[in-house]
């Protein structure tokens, strides 16, 4: 199995090429439009099919590259059923599976974050975009976020996973790269041990700036990064 982990240092974002090795399909996983060359470079050296792009939710923070991707390989582009895009080629829904050559991924949804954030499962592995980080969570502040919906999201979904199960995270900001569920569900000071009602007043008291981009990212992003 191939997977990639690709970081913009700008927007502290995680972008997952993932295929079940060279020469195959593959699916791409929150890419940043500035770093088109980047993933088409790589997708060459490896001889990989873009048959996906999925977004896991309408960022606020940098630019998807989704739609320039479609553009340049004819890929689907995909996001949750929630989401107020309609520039993409197709919705999920939750429990839908998204083929990519021997590998299938579940789609799992998880609102908190934003009303449309979305996760994607594989055996082993978990792409949590915004909803789970290393000892941390996205915000849930603007975008119809909501945290008693996202610590259901987290506990009663993500939490359900193997222990093992590697969740790869849609950001890092204190330099780490992948975690386990195991290990969120224990040490992640957010959650571990922490009801609803204490983790509603952990979120609700974080007063974090908005994003320096979000005025921008959201509409573009709503146009699948096309304006």
């Amino acid at each position: 199995m191939l997977v990639r982990q690709l970081f913009d240092a700008q927007t502290f974002t995680f972008t997952y090429i993932v295929a079940d090795g060279i020469n195959s399909d593959a699916i791409i996983i929150d890419p940043v439009d500035s770093k088109i060359e980047q993933y088409m470079k790589l997708l060459k050296e490896l001889n990989l099919t873009l048959k996906y792009v999925f977004d896991t939710h309408v960022h606020a923070d940098h630019i998807t590259a989704a739609g320039k991707l479609r553009e340049l390989t004819n890929c689907i582009t995909l996001l949750g059923d929630a989401t107020n895009a309609a520039c993409v080629s197709k919705t999920v829904s939750d429990g839908d599976i998204i083929q990519v050559g021997n590998l299938a991924f579940t789609v799992l949804e998880t609102p908190g974050h934003t009303q449309d954030s979305f996760c994607l499962y594989t055996a082993g592995m978990v792409f949590t975009g915004d909803t789970l980080f290393i000892r941390g969570t996205g915000r849930t502040d603007f975008q119809a976020g909501n945290p008693v919906d996202q610590y259901h999201s987290i506990v009663n979904k993500l939490f359900t996973l193997p222990d093992e199960t590697i969740v790869y995270p849609g950001h890092d900001y204190n330099g780490n790269t992948t975690s386990t569920i195991w290990e969120e569900k224990n040490f992640n000071p957010r959650l571990a041990g922490k009801t609803v009602e204490e983790f509603k007043h952990i979120m609700d008291n974080l007063k974090l700036p908005n994003p320096k981009m979000m005025d921008i990212a959201v509409p573009a992003n709503l146009a699948c990064g096309l304006i």
